[in-house]
């Protein structure tokens, strides 16, 4: 087996790893400090989102998801040749755009729609219970990424048998 294509594979699956823990960071953070706030009581507590101090993560989110992504695919193409990682690489980036998915058939268009309100000094039970429901998915899918992580993050121990190639 040559040991080229071993470091390249692993350097590959560490820097996708290691864009995935940057990520799951980031989520973090979001999850634990920003989504309690604005979810606390809307549209009073939306204030988060106005001008001129808004705060709008959508850049940030496109650009750390891209490049993950693109990562991902590099990391895999490189990984093809060992089929013990390909295959569990496979059904991990499957599930990983598959939560993909959900983020852009749920989260994102709800969150938009709660950055467009106007904050407002009044609390409507309608919208807390809205954003509460967000909420609790959002820990059901931040715990998601979390463990197709460690999923990426188990492939380090795979042993390379050069019989199981191709």
């Amino acid at each position: 087996m040559n040991s080229e294509k071993i470091k390249r594979a692993n350097f590959w699956l560490f820097l996708a790893l290691s864009l995935y823990f940057l990520m799951n960071g980031a989520q973090l953070w979001e999850t634990a400090i920003m989504v309690p706030a604005w979810t606390a009581a809307p549209p009073e507590s939306l204030h988060f989102f106005q001008e001129p101090y808004g705060v709008d993560f959508k850049v940030f989110w496109i650009v750390v998801h891209s490049t993950h992504e693109l990562v991902l695919i590099i990391a895999l193409i490189f990984n093809w040749p060992f089929k013990s990682r390909r295959n569990a690489m496979v059904v991990l980036l499957v599930i990983h755009i598959g939560i993909r998915a959900w983020t852009l058939q749920y989260f994102a268009p709800t969150i938009i729609e709660f950055q467009a309100m106007e904050a407002a000094p009044v609390v409507i039970p309608e919208l807390v219970e809205k954003a509460e429901t967000w909420k609790s998915l959002n820990y059901i899918r931040v715990g998601l990424f979390y463990l197709v992580n460690l999923g990426y993050a188990l492939l380090f121990t795979t042993k390379f048998n050069p019989n199981q190639n191709a």
